[in-house]
């Protein structure tokens, strides 16, 4: 049934009709909480007639929100309103491809410029498990303001309903599974696996893409015939007409391109929608992209092109100069490269992390804020002509602006908030020294209007993210989180990062004017860290990512037009922009490493797994280390490992995170990351790898039973709060062990009692609670404090190893279950801290005498690049 304007749904109210099909219908509407319109799907209520259907859809609605990319349509929320199921999504505004192929096909150019960013988007699904399974021009939306943004991504295997035959070569076939068997997609975009009801992968939707960009070139389908039949049997035997039969002329490596997506074995295709787009890149069209270039434009891959580690600080600016040269003068955007004029000078010497720098007042002078060789963090003056920075003698505190008078907008005992950002106390004090004057607490950001009177705050208030200015002023909230606010130079308008999510640093670039109407300027990033208004203060210049680590320098008008500044070589951070347009850069080395001691050694070994490494679990005689690698050797889903804390070589024991060890050693508990994927029982040593499926909701961390028997786990049924439900390592249905309380998100390894009667469970803002596996009712760890985490039981039971809050070093107690009390264990720090922000993840033997843990440490290399346009 038709919803009329002004209908009510919960917090959002009906505007206006979109659109309809076989998944619902859809509506503009207006979310009342947080003021912005979006869309609203009204799902079909077939869809939930059947509980655990139901919660299937719900589970994978959830998986598809965690995706994250400019190129895939963002899902806000799943809910239930008034006995209607509601898929809230980003609204927009333009057409379909399908829309858009109705005047023509593409010339090359513009279809390379709709092709990659299809591809990343299919890139950052498949790597999070998910295949869409019906990509086709009516799945792909041309944004007004040149983005591309896949649809429905992975819906078409929620919807279970019988199959009916197609009338028409464009009609959809459903069905209610997705095992070997079922017939699921659009026909003409069908791959041939698809067609024969065969198991289906990530590979089945670059068949799917190629018959796609087919259309785009030519106009014309790929595959085509008078009756379905007859459209099946081209996907299964013919090869589509060559391009010049459409009138259309194709570059060659575009057309080869196209032929290997459309392939009809899976192994004879691209292998990865990710080596699809570095194909997609590599194409040499004469005429480039242009400059209105949709979801950030083409680029070419040059990863490869990183510098070693082992060069030596004093030819690291040489080095990052070239490689940026180089990577600019290939980053052809219809605009003459600016490689050649381009000049960077290094600013910094140290070895540790920059974490904020700004230019001073004369445009020359440099203040920073910088962790060096493991020391506390210090406030840096570093002189135009001075090679290094000089201390200045002020506390511990994060710089936030310099005004046009020289004076610091600086945060006092800075604690870390959202993703690259710290909270506390806002203060002013000029940069030639004297006493701060605390302004304002719970301040996270904050800048100076150009003629340095008034001063703009952002501040964490219930749950919210306020932007206040000038100081006072309400101008802007969000249920999300704002970062690196700045004032533009004529100071009418204010520049910002909108994230949609607390504690996560994706988002997009938008302004506010001085009444506090908001523009949003850019798509989604990933890893947005650093911006600034650019020198004539009609772009905003900053630094996302696309891709996962690569963080390039883009520009964006007021009207939304984006421009590749400098590419990303690494993760390039923005600092500040100076009035005469030299930009202050830095660029960070992240590691993740992994660092342990066996019993009765007297240091700490290195662990790592290639350079992006997890403990996440030790055995109890503190002997064998369970590991788990992110890095790219590792494949695009994580691997598993076990190594002897001896440093003896890794053994991959298979894909996906890793979850814990049995208590005998013989067996890994991991799974793959996707919302649904089952339970996989991995032998350390003999044995044969099964895996166990669970169906439940909101699955935490598995771990095991002290006995080794069983396998438990946080989730939630539906009509329930989440619980902990034990299954056997047989499989079979899992049975809840607990009483509902939905305070409790995950367990850790370790965190089950000896004698398997109490988990230890982390509640934030809490502390520690005992979560009794018989049905009795949670209740606090005696002792315990609010920024504890419970490590592991002691083996006689009696006492929690627990880590007190985040800071470096970290500090480990041990409680006492009866008496609460708290005694000091150990202080994890590693020898080498230089650039060290964190401490996570350790894990300990039963007896505390063998650990391992995470440091996740970020070297910071300062720049100043000049020739910039």
């Amino acid at each position: 049934m038709t919803l009329s304007a002004g209908t009510k749904l919960g917090s959002y109210e009906i505007l206006a009709p979109i659109g309809a099909g076989g998944m619902g219908e859809v509506y503009r509407a207006r979310d009342t909480r947080l003021e912005r319109d979006v869309a609203v799907k009204v799902l079909p209520e077939h869809l939930f007639e059947n509980r655990e259907r139901g919660a299937r859809f719900e589970r994978e609605a959830k998986a598809l929100a965690a995706v994250n990319h400019p190129a895939i349509a963002s899902i806000h929320s799943f809910e239930e309103v008034s006995g209607r199921h509601l898929l809230v999504m980003e609204l927009l505004e333009g057409d379909t491809l399908r829309t858009r192929l109705a005047g023509g096909p593409l010339v090359p150019r513009r279809a390379l410029e709709v092709a990659i960013p299809i591809a990343l988007g299919l890139a950052a699904a498949h790597d999070k498990g998910i295949v869409h399974r019906d990509l086709k021009p009516e799945n792909v939306f041309l944004t007004k303001d040149g983005r591309v943004k896949i649809l429905d991504f992975g819906l078409a295997k929620l919807e279970e309903r019988p199959p009916r035959s197609p009338e028409t070569t464009g009609a959809s076939t459903h069905s209610a599974a997705t095992e070997p068997g079922v017939v699921l997609g659009t026909m003409g975009y069908m791959s041939p696996e698809q067609v024969r009801g065969g198991a289906l992968d990530a590979r089945s939707d670059l068949f799917s893409f190629g018959a796609v960009l087919y259309e785009v070139l030519s106009g014309q389908r790929a595959f085509r015939g008078s009756s379905p039949a007859d459209t099946l049997s081209a996907i299964l035997r013919e090869d589509p007409p060559d391009f010049s039969e459409a009138g259309v002329t194709v570059p060659a490596p575009f057309e080869r391109l196209v032929r290997h997506c459309l392939e009809k074995s899976p192994e004879n295709r691209f292998q990865s929608a990710r080596d699809l787009a570095f194909a997609l890149e590599a194409i040499p069209l004469d005429a480039g992209t242009s400059s209105s270039s949709i979801g950030g434009g083409a680029t070419r891959p040059i990863g490869a092109l990183m510098p070693s580690r082992l060069l030596r600080p004093a030819s690291a600016a040489l080095a990052l100069a070239a490689l940026l040269a180089a990577a600019a003068a290939t980053w052809v955007y219809g605009r003459r490269p600016a490689a050649p004029e381009i000049r960077f000078a290094q600013a910094s010497y140290g070895r540790g992390t920059i974490s904020s720098a700004r230019f001073g007042a004369d445009g020359r002078s440099l203040v920073y804020v910088a962790t060096w060789n493991g020391m506390p963090s210090r406030l840096f003056l570093k002189a135009s002509d001075a090679p290094d920075g000089t201390t200045l003698d002020f506390p511990r505190a994060e710089l936030l602006a310099i005004s046009s008078e020289g004076e610091m907008a600086v945060l006092l005992d800075p604690q870390p908030g959202h993703v690259g950002l710290f909270t506390g106390t806002l203060a002013r004090a000029p940069v030639t020294g004297g006493a701060p004057r605390e302004i304002a607490a719970g301040v996270s950001g904050a800048d100076w209007s150009p003629d340095g009177t008034k001063l703009l705050a952002v501040r964490e208030e219930d749950g919210r993210s306020i932007l206040e200015y000038p100081l006072g002023k309400l101008l802007y909230a969000t249920s999300g989180h704002i970062s690196h606010p700045r004032i533009s130079p004529r100071g009418d308008r204010i520049a910002f990062f909108d994230h949609p999510l607390p504690l996560d640093d994706r988002g997009s670039v938008a302004v506010l004017d001085l009444s506090g109407n908001k523009k949003t300027l850019t798509g989604q990033f990933g890893s947005l860290q650093g911006l600034a208004w650019g020198p004539g203060g009609d772009e905003v210049w900053f630094t996302g990512a696309e891709r996962v680590s690569i963080r390039a320098l883009r520009g964006v008008s007021l009207a939304g037009v984006m421009r590749p500044i400098l590419p990303g070589v690494g993760r390039l951070r923005l600092l500040d922009v100076s009035k005469e347009g030299t930009v202050l850069l830095a660029r960070d080395a992240a590691r993740m490493t992994v660092l342990g001691r066996r019993a009765g050694e007297a240091q700490e070994r290195d662990l790592t797994w290639f350079d992006l490494s997890f403990a996440r679990d030790i055995s109890a005689d503190g002997k064998t280390l369970l590991c788990e690698s992110g890095a790219e050797p590792a494949g695009a889903l994580y691997a598993v490992g076990v190594r002897g804390m001896d440093g003896s070589p890794v053994v991959r024991l298979g894909d996906g995170y890793a979850n814990a060890l049995s208590p005998d050693g013989a067996w890994v508990l991991a799974s793959l990351p996707a919302s649904d994927s089952p339970i996989d029982l991995l032998p350390t040593g003999k044995g044969v790898a099964r895996k166990i499926p669970i169906s439940l909701a909101e699955r935490g961390v598995p771990v095991f039973s002290p006995d080794g028997k069983r396998i438990l786990f946080t989730a939630r049924e539906p009509g329930h709060q989440r619980r902990v439900y034990a299954v056997s390592l047989e499989g079979g249905t899992p049975v809840p062990v607990s009483l509902e309380a939905d305070m409790v998100r995950a367990m850790a390894p370790g965190c089950i009692s000896p004698d398997g009667r109490f988990a230890a469970v982390e509640r934030a803002r809490v502390g520690v609670l005992l979560l009794p596996l018989d049905g009795g009712e949670v209740r606090p760890l005696p002792g315990a404090r609010a920024n504890d985490v419970p490590l592991r039981w002691s083996a006689d039971g009696r006492a929690v190893f627990v880590r007190a809050g985040a800071r470096v070093p970290a500090a480990i107690f041990l409680l006492d279950v009866a008496t609460g009390r708290r005694a000091p264990f150990r202080e994890l720090v590693p020898a080498d801290p230089a650039g060290v922000e964190a401490i996570e993840g350790v894990v300990l033997s039963s007896d505390g005498a063998a650990y391992a843990y995470n440091a996740s440490r970020v070297l910071s290399e300062m720049y100043l690049v000049t020739g910039v346009r």
